[in-house]
């Protein structure tokens, strides 16, 4: 009798014992990108994706840690497993998807030109006719204006941030940048960027270059992860989860067509 109550408490134990979460270790970019993510004076990072992590991971039952990698090096940290998720306004496009996995996309942002207004920049090869463009390294505006502006354009600068490239817009020391009109609509906003700047437009759309949308990057061989993370962002979008995330930071729907 004894043997067998030590047994049944032995079972009772591991019933009990609490199921542990599983833990993700989530890439972003280790250079700001608001309104999407930035860090704080003590390294906390927020923004717009940063929400959209912790819903997401709500939503899969995981504990996520949000881990800032450098972005040419993004890709092979995932592949290599010193991160599980990549969540960082990655661009979906065949490049890529020869070497991770893509989720359904989670928002769209058009590729636009924000320009001095001095001068008359438009989103055209011909537009850029001798225009010093800035553009961020590892984006796919970089890889656009390498292929539709770099031989019209007077010059073309690499980036590692927005806010370099908008400071150099400020300063006169490019006449336009090439990049995510979301990213830079809050600039626009600005008294800085309404008195020296404005949006010429988006450029015309190369799926190919651009991508088809923001995906969250996955191992291709994490296929249950993948389809738990795809359910999880059809329910953010069903029941109002994305649209209550995306009010404090936009004003309209930023997930596109």
């Amino acid at each position: 009798m004894i043997r067998t109550l030590a047994l049944s408490l032995a079972a009772f134990t591991v019933l009990a014992a609490p199921v542990m979460a599983q833990t993700y270790k989530v890439g972003v970019s280790a250079e700001p990108y608001p309104p999407f993510y930035a860090p704080d004076a003590s390294g906390t990072w927020s923004g717009w994706e940063i929400d959209f992590i912790g819903a997401l991971c709500e939503r899969i039952g995981a504990e996520c840690e949000v881990v800032p990698v450098a972005w040419e090096g993004i890709i092979p940290a995932l592949n290599t497993g010193k991160i599980d998720m990549i969540i960082g306004s990655m661009g979906i496009t065949p490049e890529r998807a020869e070497q991770i996995a893509f989720s359904d996309k989670y928002y769209d942002a058009p590729t636009g030109v924000v320009a001095l207004r001095t001068s008359d920049v438009q989103p055209t090869p011909e537009g850029v006719e001798g225009a010093y463009l800035g553009t961020q390294s590892g984006s796919v505006q970089e890889n656009y204006v390498a292929q539709f502006f770099a031989d019209s354009a007077g010059d073309v600068r690499i980036y590692q941030t927005l806010d370099e490239e908008l400071q150099d817009l400020v300063a006169g020391r490019i006449d336009a940048v090439v990049g995510d009109t979301l990213a830079m609509q809050p600039f626009l906003e600005t008294e800085v960027g309404k008195a020296c700047c404005e949006y010429r437009g988006e450029v015309e759309g190369d799926a190919e270059t651009l991508g088809s949308g923001v995906g969250v990057g996955l191992r291709k061989d994490d296929t249950e992860l993948l389809a738990k993370v795809n359910k999880a962002i059809a329910d953010i979008r069903a029941d109002g989860t994305f649209d209550a995330l995306a009010k404090p930071y936009f004003n309209f729907d930023i997930y596109g067509k």
